[in-house]
């Protein structure tokens, strides 16, 4: 990050009072191994469908620029798996490897997210998509049955439909005692006016499910589940391969940015949509993009309320312009056309100004119920979470006072260790703590960040969440205190 010398995670790890949770590692499946392990428990459809969905960057990676450019598919990432670093690249393709490397790393306990996913939940047809994810969760909780003290995996749950969701939830939950779950969001769905069925108009021509706002299905449902089964929704969808993430030559230009633009769009719609004010003891969390972009929407969303709530809307309705005196300044200033048009007009500058759209409530916050200021934080700073890379500089906004209200934001550390982006497992712990060096973070403020944060964000959906793990005890600390009204440091 700032190319500093780094302490190790031992020597780092010396210096805290807390345990160091990855709130976001990754482990990759090997493909030709995890489809036949596969094929085991769920047949043909879930092996077959779990390699067409994987092979999906080879596919476009064969194509050449100018036919990408001319179906417009996105440059897909290459060469993104360890080679020079063997070692990393096997403890990503081997739980128990990573298990017996976790000190060395410097954490303590890890939340494990798949590779696999970010393509499964895409998959078009329903029932291969279920069966695929089916049999997924299945051969996942095995390779970690052994190992739940110190890492759990995140189980796939599909979003497509809220009986989808469900069903996954229960037999993940029950059958396999998952703790985690990776939910998908900004989910294609065709748009209903488009005719065509072949597939890169399938592919283009689509809107995208953000859950709160605009959907086809109620989600209630699939909240009230996660209330029930303790799961808190974790959302870890990509944003690549569309509208302005869309080059068919820079893999680059469609990564950065791309966790973001979802995390975004799901983080605004769950929030516009009352989720957050239906569910106030849901914890949500928005994974690999930062928080960067989380304060930013905090102070965006604040800032139209204050224009766009029905108080303010009244001043804006278009009775209220003063015609006569709209005609008056236009001749006095001399404005002879304009003042003939106005006339034309009735005096109404713009007559179509009127037009509502057809929506009944013209408040777009009326499903958050916004009284007092103090709600904000209620339904935007509690309840979100977001997963940050370790050498994201932006982690420090979550800690600034230039937040609304002086909210801190609930920041997780992620090591993201699995995937190209980190290039030794044993540098995001230290290159996390460069903020602590540099002052932007103070020590509570990365316990917080690395500790705290993670507990509550699981914890308050699951209180047995941490139980017979190795932080057991500082977890059980940390959810029996009185959760805190958090204030950015100075």
């Amino acid at each position: 990050m700032s190319g500093h010398a780094h302490l190790t995670p031992s020597q780092i790890r010396a210096k805290l009072s807390h345990p160091i949770i990855d709130g976001d590692g990754h482990w990759v499946e090997y493909d030709p191994v995890f489809s036949e392990q596969m094929r085991k428990v769920g047949g043909d459809k879930a092996a077959d469908g779990f390699l067409a969905a994987m092979h999906s960057t080879l596919n476009a990676l064969k194509l050449g620029p100018e036919e990408r450019r001319r179906r417009r598919v996105a440059m897909p990432g290459f060469w993104t798996r360890q080679t020079g670093n063997t070692l990393d690249r096997a403890t990503a393709m081997m739980p128990h490897l990573l298990y017996e490397r976790l000190d060395e790393i410097g954490s303590d306990f890890a939340i494990v997210y798949p590779t696999a996913g970010l393509r499964l939940p895409r998959i078009v047809d329903d029932e291969t998509r279920r069966a695929v994810i089916r049999a997924y969760n299945i051969v996942s909780a095995g390779y970690f049955k052994d190992l739940s003290d110190r890492m759990t995996p995140a189980a796939i749950i599909p979003m497509h439909t809220p009986d989808e969701a469900i069903a996954e939830l229960e037999f993940v939950t029950k059958e396999l005692g998952s703790k985690v779950g990776m939910f998908g969001s900004a989910l294609p769905r065709k748009v209903p006016s488009v005719a065509a069925n072949d597939p890169d108009t399938a592919r283009l021509a689509v809107g995208y499910e953000v859950f709160g706002i605009d959907s086809l299905y109620d989600y209630d449902p699939v909240w009230e589940k996660c209330r029930e089964v303790g799961i808190a929704p974790t959302f870890h969808s990509s944003g690549s391969n569309q509208a302005l993430r869309n080059s068919p030559s820079n893999f680059t230009y469609n990564h950065i940015g791309h966790f973001a633009d979802a995390g975004h769009a799901a983080a605004k719609g769950i929030f516009l949509g009352g989720v957050t004010r239906r569910f106030p003891e849901l914890r949500f969390a928005f994974l690999e993009g930062g928080v960067g972009w989380g304060a930013q929407l905090f102070g965006d969303l604040i800032e139209h309320w204050e224009r766009r709530n029905a108080k303010a809307l009244e001043n804006m309705h278009p009775q209220k312009l003063d015609r006569g005196l709209l005609m008056s300044l236009v001749e006095k200033h001399g404005y002879s056309e304009i003042a003939a048009a106005l006339r034309e007009r009735d005096g109404w500058p713009d007559p179509e100004m009127h037009l509502t759209g057809g929506v009944e409530n013209l408040d777009d916050f009326a499903a958050c119920k916004i009284t007092r200021k103090e709600d904000w934080v209620d339904l935007y700073a509690t309840p979100y979470y977001f997963g940050c890379e370790a050498d994201d500089r932006m982690n420090a906004t979550a800690f600034s006072r230039g937040n609304p209200f002086g909210a801190q934001l609930n920041a997780i550390y992620s090591s993201d260790i699995g995937h190209f982006d980190v290039i030794d497992m044993r540098e995001p712990l230290p290159e996390a703590y460069e903020l602590v060096e540099d002052g932007f973070l103070t020590d509570d403020n990365f316990r917080d960040f690395t500790f705290t944060n993670a507990v509550r964000l699981w914890g308050t959906q699951n209180p047995r969440f941490f139980e017979g793990t190795v932080v057991a005890r500082e977890a059980a600390a940390v959810l029996n205190a009185a959760a805190p009204v958090r204030v950015a440091a100075e």
